[in-house]
């Protein structure tokens, strides 16, 4: 079955193809390599109280299909095309067909759309260098080019990598993107939930340069970004693994800096030019356990340092909880596990958020935090999944009071 879809998609690229070049079909095949991933995921979470949509519980069924088609044109040009099955903007989120015990909204059994999400051309005939030209995932460290479960960001405009000896030199050009769509909030300085793309509407020009290399086992990078007359940002960052015997050790730390144009924070008063969020993080395996810790504090005037909240490496972020957008916060995320079983990963997480900011709820300063045990399980190395269940609390959320909410999911995927 699984050679069948793959095939079937390839024909029907093939034959377009033979259509303009006169192509053999099965030359055409033979050149073009597809890659995707197939996600189910089931959200529910019940509250103590009303909270969001007027229902208690709210309970959603999401979708999302991405599929990676790389036909070589000749020996030095590919061109790679990525088509997502999922949310109906362009933001490469899952299709989410809620599905609640009350409330209002359309809770039916839809169907979802197709959408082209990349369409570029790769060239790599310059020695060590590859450019991309076109409609492509944006690969920085503020945001995400492919997420098999959650968003992705893309943009028009041209990127190039070249390998310098021990040094990667990465350099882009973007004149629009689909940030205006993406799900970052600037959540400090009295602006509770407002949404980044109140300020920007995907027609700003970006430049980014990065530059990646390592020194033993430990891997550096430095980047830095302008969106034009919205912010300009600058990150650096080192993660090192080491192997001693039977145990496994990672070490990192990353500080991200974002300062926000004049016209930004004129027109939102509240908000101030500064914002940052530095994180150091460690992991340590032995035998079947492993633990996890991570740290971060954000910037006492605003921490909003990530166009994407559930991947970037420039954020740190939990299951709902996330520390991009705050001002004067902490954030708190570990994590102890066991590999019971070959297939079968064990693990217990706990996440807190701490702001210090008497403006952004009525209660004042507040603690979030989350707790859940998951289970992971890999009936194949492309198939598999994972269930959790936990709660989350919290503080000062309803007039000064209080918030629990049981949380639970189930998520399957496939890749190929």
């Amino acid at each position: 079955m699984k050679k069948f879809a793959k095939m079937s998609l390839v024909a029907a690229l093939a034959v377009a193809g033979t259509t303009a070049s006169a192509q053999p079909l099965t030359e055409a095949i033979k050149n073009v390599d597809v890659s995707g991933s197939v996600v189910y995921r089931y959200d529910d979470y019940s509250s103590d109280k009303n909270y969001k949509d007027g229902v208690d519980e709210k309970d959603n069924n999401k979708y999302k299909i991405g599929l990676t088609a790389k036909a070589k044109v000749n020996d030095d040009v590919t061109a790679i095309t990525r088509f997502i099955i999922g949310s109906d903007t362009s933001s490469g989120d899952f299709a989410s067909l809620n599905h609640s015990s009350g409330g209002d909204g359309d809770h039916s059994d839809e169907n979802v759309d197709v959408k082209l999400s990349q369409v570029y051309f790769s060239y790599t005939g310059i020695k060590n260098t590859t450019v991309n030209v076109g409609k492509q995932g944006l690969t920085t460290p503020w945001t995400v080019a492919i997420d098999i479960d959650g968003q992705e960001q893309t943009g028009t405009g041209i990127l190039a990598l070249s390998n310098l000896g021990p040094v990667t030199v990465a350099a882009a050009y973007f004149n629009q993107t689909n940030l205006d769509l993406n799900d970052a909030k600037i959540n400090g300085n009295g602006y509770e939930d407002v949404d980044v793309k109140d300020v920007i509407d995907g027609a700003e020009d970006i430049v980014t340069i990065g530059l990646l290399g390592s020194i033993g086992p430990v891997a550096l990078d430095a980047w830095y970004l302008d969106m034009d007359e919205v912010f300009d940002t600058y990150t650096v960052g080192a993660d090192a693994k080491f192997n001693i015997d039977a145990v496994k050790l990672n070490l990192g730390a990353r500080y991200t800096y974002l300062d926000l144009d004049d016209e930004i924070t004129d027109a939102l008063t509240a908000l101030d030019n500064d914002n940052s969020l530095a994180k150091v993080y460690a992991g340590i395996n032995i035998g079947i356990f492993g633990a996890k810790v991570a740290y971060a504090w954000t910037d006492e005037d605003g921490g909003l340092v990530a166009l994407d909240n559930d991947s970037s490496k420039t954020n740190l972020h939990g299951w709902n909880l996330t520390a991009n957008g705050y001002a004067d916060a902490t954030f708190l995320k570990s994590s102890v596990d066991a590999q019971v079983l070959d297939s079968l990963n064990i693990s217990l997480n706990y996440n807190q958020l701490e702001v210090d900011d008497k403006d952004i709820r009525d209660g004042g300063d507040f603690t979030d935090t989350e707790y859940y045990l998951q289970a992971t399980y890999k009936m194949s190395k492309n198939f598999g999944g994972y269930i959790r269940f936990g709660e989350m609390e919290k503080e000062n959320i309803d007039d000064g009071k209080d918030r629990d909410t049981t949380i639970g999911r189930l998520q399957i995927q496939y890749t190929f």
